[in-house]
Order: C-alpha cells, then sequence, then structure tokens
C-alpha cells in the first residue's frame, strides 16, 4: 500500500521557523520525485512550492526560494520542508505528493500519483 504521511506541522510566529516531514513506504522512493504544495483555507491547492527528485536536483517557487530548503534522505525514505522566516500567509495545510521521476519536474497538482494527507501550518502575527 502506497503512503506518505507528513508530520511536523504546527503553531508558530510570524519569522519563525518549523521542518516538515514527509515518510513515504508502498513504492520504489528512488525512482520518484517528491513535491510539496499548500492549501490555505478557503482557497485552491497552490502550485508545487519545490520539489526533489531525490537524486540531488531540485526546484523552488518564486514564492518560497530563499526560505524554504527541501531535502531527502534515501535511507529512510522520507524528504523534508525546512521552512524559515514564516510568514502568515504561509499559513496552509501543507502536502507532499510523489510523482515518477522524469527530466521535466511537474508543478501542478493533477500531475502527482500519490498524496498524504496534510499536516497544518499556522503562522501568526
Amino acid at each position: 500500500e502506497v503512503q506518505l504521511v507528513e508530520s511536523g506541522g504546527g503553531l508558530v510566529q510570524a519569522g519563525g521557523s518549523l521542518r516538515l516531514s514527509c515518510a513515504a513506504s508502498g513504492f520504489t522512493f528512488d525512482d520518484y520525485a517528491i513535491g510539496w504544495f499548500r492549501q490555505a483555507p478557503g482557497k485552491e491547492r497552490e502550485g508545487v512550492l519545490c520539489i526533489t527528485d531525490n537524486d540531488g536536483k531540485t526546484y523552488y517557487a518564486d514564492s518560497v526560494k530563499g526560505r524554504f530548503t527541501i531535502s531527502s534522505d534515501n535511507a529512510k525514505n522520507t524528504v523534508y520542508l525546512k521552512m524559515n522566516g514564516l510568514k502568515p500567509e504561509d499559513t496552509a495545510v501543507y502536502y507532499c505528493a510523489a510523482v515518477p521521476r522524469a527530466a521535466v519536474l511537474p508543478e501542478v497538482p493533477y500531475e502527482y500519483d500519490y498524496w498524504g494527507q496534510g499536516t497544518q501550518v499556522a503562522v501568526s502575527s
């Protein structure tokens, strides 16, 4: 059974940091790229925030570049999202998702095959 399980969300003050984890199982981790997405209350799910192909290649959306860092631990089948300098507008449910690794890493949610249940991040001003 394919599973992606996010953890690490919580409430933090503006300017603070959080590290989210995405633990994967049920598929060959090294053959997949993992992306992080978010959905704010009352809004649609955004395009991808960042992606790792689990082989050294990463991508960051402009909205998080310089503040968020994605990394992976292939031995643990886990991807991390370190978020620094959090802002109230970062408040959302954060999801990780998996897609077969390809030369071009997809940025839109519908291209991803597997999704986690999400973890809530709330940033107070």
